[in-house]
């Protein structure tokens, strides 16, 4: 290698990928050629979409519902820190949704890096996990140039669905 090259980071080995089961699961599972030759946990809800989907894989199944619902972001904030500890992964990336607030959260406190992928599906204002996610990432990405705008300093990487 030389010049700029040898001042690029390793790619991750050990990857957490943490995602609401549905639409966001399927957003982290169109990433597979990124992921598939690494180490990986998931976390995500237990429902027949993801248990079917991530049949054959290391899968934490995470407290539902997230959205506004203290008792669970306090369950999900307990496992977030269990799982962080020992899996001690490179880098956690999400797709949002709630369930990656706790995650980003104790991951930042961790010095763990983070990357944030917002949803392909909304284009005029940001979602609530986005804005809480957003000062916690290392990385924050969105799939369209309309959401760039939204979100300050977001790289634009195109859409995966």
């Amino acid at each position: 290698m030389h010049g700029d090259d040898d001042a690029r980071p390793d790619p991750p080995r050990r990857l957490l990928l943490v995602g609401s089961s549905g639409g966001h699961l399927a957003q982290l599972l169109a990433l597979r050629p990124w992921w598939e030759t690494r180490e990986r946990v998931w976390v995500t809800f237990a429902t027949q979409d993801a248990k079917s989907r991530l049949q054959g894989e290391e899968v934490v199944w995470a407290h539902f519902p997230t959205t506004r619902n203290i008792p669970n972001l306090v369950r999900n904030l307990v496992l977030a820190a269990g799982v962080l500890r020992r899996t001690r992964p490179d880098v956690v990336i999400s797709t949002g949704a709630g369930v990656a607030f706790p995650f980003f959260l104790l991951a930042r406190a961790m010095g763990i890096p983070t990357v944030y992928l917002e949803v392909y599906d909304r284009l005029d204002s940001r979602t609530l996990t986005g804005r809480l996610c957003r000062p916690l990432s290392s990385l924050f990405c969105v799939q369209w140039e309309e959401q760039a705008a939204l979100y300050k300093g977001a790289h634009v990487v195109g859409t995966l669905l």
